[in-house]
């Protein structure tokens, strides 16, 4: 169980840089169209959150009360950045963003917390 906490403790410090870079950006849209560092470091985030959720043990998973299919989204996403970089769906990783990292984000907290 440690090495997941230390798991969930780095996914939740890639969301965190991804929260930042839109911050200074002012906005998800501006930090996409910056294609020489805010774009590239945004799509590492995601590639190590899907490649870390990937790892994590299957009764932390149910812990946390993450479906097995958004585990393996994030893995898809994962391999799209990385085998397809030129071909990432911009719109797709912005709605990732706006969406979906906050409800991560909440239930990684929530299991940390137990």
């Amino acid at each position: 169980m440690f090495k997941d906490l230390q798991k969930i403790e780095f996914v939740l410090e890639m969301i965190s840089n991804i929260e930042i870079i839109v911050d200074r950006k002012r906005g998800v849209f501006n930090a996409l169209n910056d294609r020489v560092e805010s774009r590239p470091a945004i799509l590492m985030a995601l590639l190590q959150i899907g490649e870390t959720l990937n790892k994590l043990d299957s009764k932390t998973i149910e812990n946390l009360e993450i479906q097995k299919s958004d585990i393996k989204g994030a893995y898809n996403v994962r391999n799209f950045i990385a085998h397809d970089y030129e071909g990432v769906d911009l719109g797709l990783i912005e709605h990732i963003i706006r969406s979906l990292l906050p409800d991560l984000k909440s239930k990684l907290k929530n299991g940390q917390n137990s």
